[in-house]
């Protein structure tokens, strides 16, 4: 595997798997101040978090050393007003600027199982980003969001608020692939 994307999926694991631990202690925080549908929101979108660090993982299989993972992580949690705002920061740096940089190399590097990865994630950033919105726009105005079943494909980590869809639109799996957070 070329260098440069090696490090990109290395930083990709790094920063997923903070994501996910933030999360789930955003997900306590949300709970303790009654907000229960941000907290499974929380929860689900951790989860999905998880299986993109396996994701970028399992590219990984042919290092065998410690490596540092350079990945920006959003610190100085709050209360969930403030947790939302840090989850909406990191998925929009996952979208804007670190995901379109990590699929463009490893296209260029032709590191295919890479960019299945990158582009995975990439598309699922923009789902997670839009869902804590739509949580934030609620918590600001003293309420809880609404949302129903919250679906996550335990392949991609595909989030969708509602029914699982019968194919996954990001990673093609089928319906029995979703697993239901509700």
């Amino acid at each position: 595997m070329k260098k440069m994307t090696e490090q990109h999926l290395i930083n990709a694991f790094g920063g997923e798997s903070m994501a996910h631990m933030r999360y789930l202690h955003f997900a306590d925080q949300a709970s303790r101040e009654n907000f229960t549908n941000v907290a499974r929101l929380f929860n689900a979108i951790a989860h999905a978090e998880y299986i993109h660090a396996g994701d970028h993982y399992q590219e990984l299989k042919h290092l065998n050393n410690g490596f540092v993972a350079n990945s920006m992580g959003a610190f100085g949690p709050g209360d969930t007003r403030k947790n939302l705002g840090l989850a909406i920061a990191g998925e929009t740096f996952e979208i804007t600027e670190m995901y379109p940089a990590y699929i463009e190399v490893a296209k260029l590097q032709n590191e295919n199982g890479a960019r299945r990865t990158f582009e995975w994630s990439y598309a699922t950033e923009k789902m997670h980003k839009s869902l804590f919105e739509k949580a934030l726009e609620a918590v600001s105005q003293g309420r809880d969001v609404e949302v129903g079943p919250v679906q996550v494909c335990k392949i991609c980590g595909y989030t969708l608020d509602g029914d699982a869809p019968d194919k996954c639109p990001v990673c093609g799996a089928k319906k029995e692939n979703f697993h239901e957070f509700s």
